[in-house]
């Protein structure tokens, strides 16, 4: 499964959450439990189920890095199958650079690496990868997780409702750029008793914006339909929560089980 574009970053030093504004992402662990929400037949899945970590840290001098984790169980009515995506990334807005490396197994054999570096180099986007082999590739211009996200933030902060963008995030064979479509509801509070937030209390009186993305190989290619999409709710902080990825025959469901805040050293400049 491709990288979910959720990344989360911090561009300041002495900010609480509920002071942080657009562009004042907070370093954190959140853990996600997986559900089935609905299968087609031609899927071939009877049931599904699993867990996403995914943990943010660094800063705008540093750069951000982010440990993810994807663990599925799949049951097709014939066999069960687990499957375990560990990506670990690094960002580096000010010079343009993206490190990735991720290791899928299957049955806890490892049946996918991909590791390399993207560069934006004038209006090129380069690709160095060194796994599965040594190659270059060169794309149109994207860009990375954490920019596409503070893009996302901008615009939803500007009351924007929909926008396209480019984006590379070094999933699948880290071979192309998808284009994505983007909108954005009005933003809102929780509603009374929402389940959720009992176990992400920090986010209990935020505000946040129902979010939908979806995302399209190059243009001109395929039959037109998403590859996939996900929808969320969206913080100022850049935390998401309560998550619907839907990959055309399948769609999983994603509830936020725990938060943590994590400490962050100021940037000296």
């Amino acid at each position: 499964m491709r990288l979910m574009v959720m990344c989360w970053a911090v561009l300041g030093a002495g900010l609480t959450p509920a002071l942080a504004g657009p562009s004042d992402l907070v370093p954190h662990r959140a853990v996600y439990d997986l559900s089935l929400k609905e299968a087609s037949e031609r899927s071939g899945i009877d049931n599904m189920r699993g867990r996403m970590v995914y943990e943010f840290n660094g800063s705008q001098c540093d750069g951000y890095t982010v440990q993810f984790r994807f663990v599925t169980q799949i049951d097709t009515g014939e066999a069960v199958r687990v499957t375990d995506q560990q990506t670990t990334t690094y960002e580096d807005i000010r010079d343009h650079r993206f490190d990735f490396v991720t290791k899928s197994y299957v049955n806890d054999s490892l049946d996918h690496e991909i590791k390399g570096t993207a560069n934006v180099e004038g209006a090129d986007l380069k690709v160095d990868l060194d796994q599965p082999k040594n190659e270059e590739i060169d794309l149109a211009p994207a860009l990375f997780p954490t920019e596409h996200l503070l893009e996302l933030l901008d615009k939803a902060e500007a009351g924007d409702t929909f926008y396209q963008s480019r984006i590379f995030d070094g999933s699948d064979e880290a071979d192309e750029s998808l284009m994505t479509t983007t909108v954005i509801g009005k933003e809102q509070g929780a509603e009374a008793g929402d389940p959720e937030l009992a176990k992400a209390k920090p986010l209990e009186k935020e505000r946040f914006w129902p979010v939908s993305i979806s995302y399209f190989n190059e243009e001109g290619e395929g039959d037109g339909l998403p590859i996939y999409s996900i929808a969320f709710k969206l913080y100022r902080n850049g935390i998401t929560r309560d998550l619907t990825m839907d990959y055309g025959e399948f769609a999983l469901e994603g509830e936020l089980s725990e938060l943590e805040y994590l400490d962050t050293e100021p940037c000296a400049n």
